[in-house]
């Protein structure tokens, strides 16, 4: 059976912290997809480290050696394999501000080996992230992050309830009586002011209010004066009277 060697792609990060030891840190990932734990080898030095495995479904043997820029602590570092990759967190020696300048020893570029922007935060502002990766090696989406959980929907909104009490001071069952002119509008917030809205119907009566009339009873015209038919009103209202009285006369 053929076998290919293959150098696999290294992905880094750093956090640096000169107080906190579990903060002074590298983040490396190994991606050697396939390859069982008893099939690789990995052995971790002060100094660097030398990786071996064997993919029996990608038909690849990879290998890998580094050489760090600066020494690592070993015994404080830690390792996790899975199914795609090998990760590691690795404790930096000497507890410093200042990040490592590059991963390797050498300064040369070499193309295997990139950046992990997933993880990476740049120095100064490295203490604004809330990260426990260096204390929890079961780093699926770099613990904390947790796939930004929370969101639940946009949950709070409630109903848009958050303004002038969000309708709550209407009561339905009321609608249905005072829906002639709007009426009942009084138990919206704000909406007092507006009474029974019952304008349109108080313009109607206003509209049929009577003419006014003099202390004769007779109607005027617009601009005061008595209209024309006043003499002879008043005179059939006397032979009225006369009438009357002659009748009183006759009975008694």
């Amino acid at each position: 059976m053929s076998s290919n060697q293959t150098t696999p792609e290294v992905l880094w990060a750093q956090r640096s912290s000169k107080t906190d030891p579990a903060k002074n840190i590298i983040f490396l990932t190994i991606s050697v997809p396939d390859v069982p734990q008893k099939s690789m080898e990995l052995d971790l030095k002060p100094t660097g480290l030398t990786f071996s495995g064997h993919s029996d479904t990608k038909k690849a043997t990879y290998h890998l050696e580094l050489e760090f820029y600066d020494e690592i602590d070993v015994e404080e570092s830690k390792t996790n394999h899975t199914a795609r990759d090998v990760e590691l967190v690795l404790r930096k020696k000497d507890p410093k501000e200042e990040y490592w300048p590059r991963l390797l020893k050498e300064s040369k570029k070499v193309h295997f080996l990139k950046t992990d922007f997933d993880k990476w935060v740049d120095e100064d502002e490295q203490d604004a992230v809330a990260d426990d990766a260096g204390n929890n090696l079961d780093m699926g989406g770099m613990g904390g992050m947790g796939g930004m959980g929370g969101m639940g929907g946009m949950g709070g909104m409630g109903g848009m309830g958050g303004e002038d009490g969000g309708f709550g001071g209407i009561d339905f069952s009321k609608l249905g009586a005072g829906a002639g002119g709007m009426g009942g509008m009084g138990g919206m917030p704000g909406m007092e002011g507006l009474g029974g809205m019952g304008g349109d119907e108080d313009e109607d009566e206003d509209d049929d209010m009577p003419e006014l009339e003099d202390g004769k009873g007779v109607p005027k015209t617009e601009t005061g004066k008595d209209v024309d038919e006043v003499p002879e009103a008043k005179g059939e209202t006397d032979a009225s009277a006369t009438k009357t009285a002659a009748k009183i006369e006759e009975v008694s």
